[in-house]
């Protein structure tokens, strides 16, 4: 179905942003992402309190490649 489109102003698309005006198919934009992060690194509210006297965060990764994208390009 054809769409009528007033202005648009763009400030800002991130690197795996979809940005589109119009009919489309499908989107699907690429991107991964690996975090490391130690105990009690995520916890969020107000009063807490976390003993992290025995962690520790091991980060070694012996493979090169977890998740590989590929893009097919018509």
């Amino acid at each position: 179905m054809p769409a009528k489109v007033g202005a648009v102003k763009v400030i800002n698309i991130g690197s795996s942003s979809i940005f589109n005006i119009g009919d489309v198919y499908a989107m699907a934009p690429y991107s991964t992402a690996k975090t490391f992060a130690g105990g009690g690194s995520f916890n969020t509210g107000d009063g807490i309190e976390i003993d992290l006297s025995n962690s520790s965060t091991n980060v070694n990764d012996m493979d090169q490649v977890d998740q590989p994208i590929t893009v097919d390009v018509e």
